[in-house]
Formats: structure tokens, sequence, C-alpha cells
């Protein structure tokens, strides 16, 4: 008997989050919304180990918006030289903190429309922090695990994050926004690897159509 889109994808939520009870961001040093934003920014492009690795002393030395304003480019790299594409965010991360110092009275703002006017933050970011920190459903955070087991599950069609995005809205009920963009990265993680994903151990399996997995599975 064929399934509505609804009841696959509750069947889809109510399985990952058998398998992953205690599916969370993997960010974990952090004690503000600014840091948290922060830590997010980081993040692109890098693993949340190396940024969990610079962010302790990185914050120690610039725990606020006013103080990472005033500090130097050269200061910001080489606390944050680890993590890839430090040099770009290190101008980022400056600007940013001087953006929330003189624009917002060094608060983070909370939807989506002013997060994206700050340096070096897109919607995935702010979708992060809105729904890590605030608990504010605007959206749904589409990383790399997102978007390629969303597409895989044929819960979208599409490539582009933001059209992503916008789909799995439509499908995903606005209570798990915020849940859905973790369980799909432990899933990516440990399962539905890019390369190679383990279909044979995958819970989902009976359910996911495979979309654009060609090669041979991994027993």
């Amino acid at each position: 008997m064929t399934i509505s889109v609804s009841q696959r994808v509750e069947q889809i939520l109510s399985l990952l989050e058998t398998n992953y009870p205690n599916s969370t961001g993997s960010l974990i040093n952090f004690s503000s919304p600014f840091q948290l934003l922060t830590a997010a920014i980081l993040s692109a492009q890098s693993t949340d180990k190396q940024v969990n690795a610079v962010t302790p002393k990185l914050f120690e030395r610039f725990p606020n918006p006013i103080l990472l304003s005033h500090a130097t480019i050269e200061e910001i790299e080489s606390l944050i030289s680890s993590v890839g594409l430090y040099k770009n965010k290190a101008k980022f991360l400056k600007n940013m903190a001087s953006h929330l110092t003189e624009k917002y009275n060094s608060n983070v703002p909370t939807t989506i429309k002013e997060l994206i006017k700050l340096p070096g933050v897109g919607r995935k970011t702010a979708n992060v922090l809105l729904n890590d920190w605030f608990g504010i459903h605007e959206g749904i955070a589409v990383d790399t695990h997102v978007k390629r087991i969303s597409y895989r599950l044929e819960l979208t069609e599409n490539s582009n994050p933001n059209k992503i995005e916008e789909d799995l809205k439509l499908i995903i009920p606005e209570g798990k926004w915020g849940k859905i963009t973790h369980l799909l990265i432990d899933h990516g993680r440990k399962i539905c690897r890019a390369q190679e994903p383990l279909c044979n151990e995958c819970f989902l399996s009976t359910i996911c159509p495979r979309i654009g997995v060609i090669k041979d599975l991994k027993k």
C-alpha cells in the first residue's frame, strides 16, 4: 500500500528519534548567543571538532562583542589558525562583532532577516542560532549532511540549500525544525555517508528510495 508523504515523513522522524535519542548540536563551547553565533561562523567548511578546539581560548580572550570588535585581525587569526579559511573568518568575526556593538547594542538579533545582515552569517548559521539557542523556528539549517540525506530520501529534488530548506519546511512539523538538522547530521556521520553509505545497516532502508546512491553498497 502506498503511503502519503506526511506518513513517510512521520516514519522517518520516528525512526531517527528512536535511533538517535540524544541528538543535539556538536558545538559545545559557548555560554551566550554571541558565542554560539561565533562558533557557527567558524564551523563553515570546518569540522565541529576543529571549532571546539579553538573556541575555549577565543572566548576566554574575547567573551563578548565589544572585546572582539577591538581585537586586531592578527590576534583573532592567531587563535583560530587551525580552522579552515581562518583568515577570512577572522575578518568576518571582527566585522560581525563591530556590527553588533554599533547597531544592536551588543545584542544578537532574533530574526533571520536581521541575522543575515551580519558579516559571515548565512541562513544556515542563522537557523542554527535561532533553533539551538532561542528555540525560535523560522527555518531549518541545511548543511552538507542535511542536503545529501534529504535528496537520497526523496524529501527534495533540489540541490540549492535555500530551496531544500523550503521543501523541508513544507513537510517537517515546525516543532521539529531544529531537531531534524541534528538527526540528519548524526545519521550522515554514522550511516548515510557521502562515500560508501551503509545502506545494509540502515534502519531507514525499507522506506528510503536511495536517490543518487549508485555505487556498490558496503556490507
